[in-house]
């Protein structure tokens, strides 16, 4: 009897972390916006590889196809959109990587002491993000924090909890407590 409890504890527990794991994994996909910095690597060919910017209208400028619309794509997306734009015209089975050099920044505002934009760090929280901003004011309503992320285009803030993962571009806030 003991060892069925702690299989179906144990099996409880290895689909719960895989229900979480999966869940943030769809909740953390980078979209890439605006103030991004990439880089872009075309093997066999130095001369279109390099760094560049999503710059304020959500493009980014590459040798030969000149601008392309990066915001609001993943990276694998716009790695396709590359290859394709590549290929066959400019080289022939393009093989090429994408990746972020310097993300956006998230801003947190509100019931913090120290409230502005901060440098993203990968896996980063709201409870990190407040701590990141020096923590609560006297004021604040530690049960009230908001979340608005920069992928929802109606910019509509949610009710968040202290372990929601935050990204790049979006918009922490503690609110004030009425008492």
């Amino acid at each position: 009897m003991i060892k069925v409890k702690v299989c179906l504890a144990a099996l409880l527990l290895i689909c719960s972390s895989f229900l979480i794991a999966n869940g943030a994994a769809a909740q953390t996909e980078y979209v890439l916006g605006p103030g991004d910095k990439l880089k872009v690597t075309v093997f066999g060919n130095d001369e279109l590889s390099g760094q560049t910017d999503v710059d304020p209208s959500g493009m980014v400028t590459l040798p030969l196809i000149q601008q392309i619309p990066a915001a609001g794509k993943t990276i694998s997306q716009l790695e396709a959109e590359i290859r394709e734009k590549l290929s066959p015209d400019f080289v022939k089975n393009p093989r090429l990587t994408v990746e972020v050099l310097n993300y956006r920044p998230f801003y947190i505002i509100g019931e913090v002491k120290n409230p502005g934009s901060y440098p993203y760090v990968a896996g980063m929280t709201v409870v990190n993000a407040i701590a990141l901003a020096g923590g609560f004011t006297y004021r604040a309503n530690k049960d009230e924090v908001l979340l608005t992320r920069a992928s929802d285009s109606a910019r509509k803030a949610a009710p968040a909890a202290r372990g929601d993962i935050v990204l790049p571009g979006d918009v922490v806030e503690v609110k004030e407590r009425l008492f």
